[in-house]
């Protein structure tokens, strides 16, 4: 064996990074990984993610694929101890898990999860809730929330709730679920897909706070989700309620499976 593909399951607090992605300039999560990498492998090794989050977005179940060297092919839980070691504190791999050859932690993805929380009580502005959710501080009526979402799951053309720019805007919705918080300090809305757009998911939850705020009737989500362009859309929900909860591979791609 001289090299194996690995997936990590990894979980990140995104508050102090401009995203996933290499960039330039700013701190990136991709830029951290790689280095962790490169020290451990001996030379420059890649590191793909499966959802590519923004500037303040969080994950708890990002999937993070790459090649491993001759040194670390079959030592799947010294490695994991070693990048845990090396990482920085606001990151942390879960697990690790050896995968057979051709996958690939973007394309061979099945599916996405992704949760927003959203705090509606006065303790929301707390410097120890503020940057893990949207602060909103208003009551927000669940029942209405939810008969929005009832109109999402399915495939959907998302260029009236999505960042312009994709090169195509199609997605399958398999769920969109509001509930409240366990806590009772809010609502948190879970939604998974084959495949999301830049800020999908914000956009989207911008739109049904807006209907629950009746700012804006129900029968405007139907109109977006059939909408050539994003200008009718409400404002996307900040980034910092959003999180990469868990991508799902098919089984036949995990090396133990």
């Amino acid at each position: 064996m001289t090299s194996r593909p690995y997936l990590a399951v990894v979980q990140y607090d995104g508050a102090q990074f401009a995203g996933w992605q290499r960039q330039p300039h700013g701190r990136t999560v991709q830029a951290e990984f790689e280095a962790v990498l490169e020290r451990l492998m001996g030379r420059r090794t890649a590191a793909t993610g499966a959802g590519r989050t923004d500037t303040g977005v969080h994950a708890l179940g990002q999937g993070v694929g790459f090649l491993a060297s001759e040194r670390w092919a079959a030592d799947g839980q010294g490695l994991h101890r070693a990048l845990n070691a090396l990482l920085p504190r606001d990151i942390w791999v879960e697990r690790l898990c050896a995968m057979r050859s051709g996958f690939h932690a973007r394309n061979s993805a099945a599916a996405r999860r992704y949760r927003y929380v959203i705090g509606t009580d006065e303790g929301g502005r707390s410097p120890f809730r503020r940057p893990y959710e949207w602060a909103l501080g208003r009551p927000l009526d669940v029942a209405t929330l939810t008969r929005a979402a009832q109109l999402l799951p399915g495939e959907h053309d998302f260029r009236g709730l999505a960042a312009t720019g994709a090169p195509h805007y199609r997605s399958r919705v398999a769920l969109a679920q509001w509930a409240p918080r366990t806590d009772g300090a809010g609502v948190t809305f879970t939604i998974e897909a084959d495949r999301f757009l830049h800020r999908m998911v914000r956009f989207l939850v911008g739109a049904m706070v807006d209907i629950a705020l009746e700012r804006r009737p129900l029968d405007d989500l139907s109109r977006l989700l059939t909408a050539t362009d994003n200008q009718a859309a409400s404002p996307p929900a900040p980034p910092q309620g959003l999180y990469l909860i868990a991508v799902r591979y098919p089984a036949d791609l995990y090396a133990e499976a």
